[in-house]
């Protein structure tokens, strides 16, 4: 048995529509974002070090440049031959459209490059750049716009810096959809202040909104971020990798069958990561999170129940 036995998998979902391995590859294209250039505030998220998760340079280097690494690298490790443009680094929306349809326009040049997904911010997906995302859509490209949301609680955006609440989220998946455009949402576990409580209720309001893919990532603390001060003053306790997994499993079960998991966990170079440790070990969480589910006899989409969670 494999995870993608008990997990819909954003693997096994695109061998499915292709017939062969497609992956996303990371593009930095140099954006900012709002909360850390002064638009919505200053320094960032209180989790974020980018760094952590994308290689981040002054200077980007070329968009084909990229993806012709990124390719030689996974062709290498997985034989993939087609991949998807994963414009990740910071807010991958924060800029004119035409600006983003040149960048776009980039690597969809390349011909080994099926689609685009696209990481930003709900606060930033103004009506002309759904309607570029939704062009390239009707082109027959595989489109996924992927919604930084991490909490449906405004007191715990708020506490993160994250410069958005929960309505700038909700009005932007509906105006996502209305185009009918593929919305992957992420969240974190583990938020200051929240219990596996509020991770249900964060996960029962974006079902609601409605969603086709998800993101889960275990909140991690990195070395140059706030979040690292409070963490070194005690004010912050990580989670232990039995309470990411227990409550994962949790969140798994109750998303229905059709969403597809982008993602499960996220990791970080040890030379960033300060807490917890086991996040620097990719398999070792996706492992536990599949025996946890084969233990429980439980998969994917078989739980419906509704608890009485935070609000």
């Amino acid at each position: 048995m494999t995870l993608a036995d008990v997990v819909h998998t954003f693997g096994r979902e695109m061998l499915g529509r292709y017939g062969e391995r497609v992956h996303k590859l990371a593009i930095h294209a140099g954006f900012t974002c709002p909360n850390r250039d002064g638009t919505r505030g200053r320094g960032g998220c209180t989790f974020c070090n980018n760094r952590s998760f994308s290689p981040v340079s002054p200077a980007p280097v070329p968009v084909a440049e990229q993806i012709a690494a990124g390719r030689a690298v996974l062709a290498r490790r997985t034989g993939a031959r087609r991949f998807i443009a994963y414009f990740q680094a910071y807010t991958n929306t924060y800029a004119d459209v035409e600006h983003l349809r040149v960048l776009y326009d980039q690597a969809l040049a390349e011909p080994d490059v099926i689609g685009l997904s696209v990481g930003t911010r709900p606060d930033c997906v103004p009506p002309p750049v759904l309607d570029l995302l939704a062009a390239y859509r009707d082109r027959g490209y595989e489109v996924w716009l992927e919604l930084g949301l991490q909490s449906s609680f405004d007191r715990t955006l708020e506490r993160v810096n994250r410069g958005h609440g929960y309505a700038e989220y909700r009005r932007a998946v509906r105006a996502a959809r209305a185009r009918g455009l593929q919305v992957c949402t992420h969240l974190i576990v583990g938020l200051p202040g929240e219990c596996s409580g509020h991770a249900h209720t964060t996960l029962e309001r974006v079902l609601t909104e409605g969603v086709d893919g998800l993101k889960f990532h275990p909140l991690h603390v990195v070395r140059g971020t706030a979040l690292a001060n409070e963490f070194r003053r005690g004010d912050y306790r990580p989670w232990t990798l039995e309470e990411y997994v227990e409550t994962a499993c949790d969140l798994i079960e109750y998303t229905p069958a059709e969403v597809i998991f982008h993602r499960l966990t996220a990791t970080a170079s040890p030379r960033l990561l300060l807490a917890p440790h086991w996040c620097a070990w990719k398999w070792r969480v996706l492992n536990a999170v599949e025996a946890e589910l084969v233990r429980r006899g439980r998969r994917q989409g078989m739980t419906d129940e509704r608890r009485a969670w935070p609000s």
